[in-house]
C-alpha cells in the first residue's frame, strides 16, 4: 500500500520545500520509487531544489487541473539529478512558475476534487511506494482535502511563537480530520536553543512526537536552495537528521 506524506507548515518561510526535498530524496535512496507533487500553487518553488529548469516543464499540476493532462504526464524523473543508488526513482510533478498560469490559480481556483483522483492515478501510474505532498502554507479547503487524505503529516514548526499558535490549530484540524499519524519537524533552531528541551516543550505541548530537530544551518543557507542537500553533503550531521526522520516516516 503506498504511502502518501503531506508536509505542511501554517507560515511560510519554514524550510518546508526544502525539507521535503530532502526526505523525499532520502527515502528514494533506500531503494524506492517515490513521487513529490508541489501544490503549493501560487508560490510554487520546489522544482529548483531538483535542477528542474522551467524551460524544461511543459506539463504541470496545473495542466491536470486544467483538463490539459493526466497528472502522470506532468511526471518528470529527476532521478538523475541525484545520487539515488540501490534502484530508487524519484518524479517530481511541478506547478506551474508562469506568472499568467498563477494568476489563474488566484483569480478562479480549482476543484479540490480532482486532487484526490490524480494523486490515485499517479501512485497507481508510476506505481509508487511513497508520495510526498508539498503544500501551500496555511489553512485552506485544498489544505484539508491534502490533510484527510494522508497517512502521515508532517508539520514544521519553528521556534517562534507565531509559528508555535499557527500549529496549535493546524493540529486541532487535523484531529478533527481524523489524520491518524502526526508527527513535527522543528526547524531551524538556533544554536543557542538545547535540543533535548526543546523537543520535550514542544511534545509536551502538543501531545505529538517530534521527529526530528533542524538547527539554523550556514551549509544549507549557502547552497541556496539550488540542490538537494543530503545528495550534496551525504556525511553531514544535517543529512543523518533527515534519515533519522525518514526512518520514522518509513516505520
Amino acid at each position: 500500500m503506498p504511502k502518501v506524506i503531506a508536509v505542511h507548515s501554517y507560515r511560510g518561510g519554514t524550510g518546508k520545500s526544502n525539507l521535503t526535498a530532502n526526505l523525499a530524496t532520502t527515502v528514494a535512496q533506500q531503494g524506492y520509487r517515490v513521487g513529490v507533487v508541489d501544490t503549493d500553487m501560487p508560490s510554487p518553488g520546489i522544482h529548483n531544489i531538483f535542477g528542474l529548469e522551467p524551460e524544461m516543464i511543459t506539463k504541470t499540476l496545473n495542466s491536470y487541473l486544467w483538463g490539459e493532462a493526466e497528472l502522470a504526464d506532468g511526471a518528470y524523473d529527476v532521478s538523475q539529478n541525484l545520487d539515488l543508488g540501490n534502484g530508487g526513482e524519484l518524479f517530481l510533478v511541478p506547478s506551474s512558475c508562469k506568472a499568467d498560469d498563477i494568476a489563474h490559480i488566484l483569480k478562479d481556483g480549482y476543484d479540490v476534487r480532482l486532487l484526490n483522483d490524480g494523486f490515485r492515478q499517479l501512485v497507481k501510474t508510476l506505481e509508487l511506494d511513497y508520495l510526498f505532498i508539498d503544500t501551500h502554507p496555511g489553512l485552506s479547503k485544498e489544505t484539508f482535502l491534502t490533510i484527510a487524505i494522508s497517512h502521515c503529516l508532517l508539520l514544521i514548526v519553528r521556534p517562534d511563537k507565531q509559528d508555535y499558535q499557527g500549529t496549535a490549530v493546524t493540529l486541532d484540524v487535523a484531529r478533527q480530520l481524523n489524520v491518524r499519524h502526526v508527527q513535527i519537524v522543528i526547524n531551524k533552531a538556533l544554536s543557542c536553543l538545547e535540543p533535548g528541551a526543546l523537543r520535550q516543550k514542544v511534545e509536551e505541548t502538543y501531545e505529538v512526537p517530534v521527529a526530528g530537530l533542524f538547527p539554523l544551518s550556514e551549509d544549507v543557507v549557502k547552497l541556496a536552495s539550488e540542490g538537494v542537500f543530503c545528495a550534496r553533503h551525504p556525511e553531514h550531521s544535517v543529512t543523518q537528521e533527515f534519515q533519522a526522520v525518514a526512518r520514522r516516516i518509513m516505520e
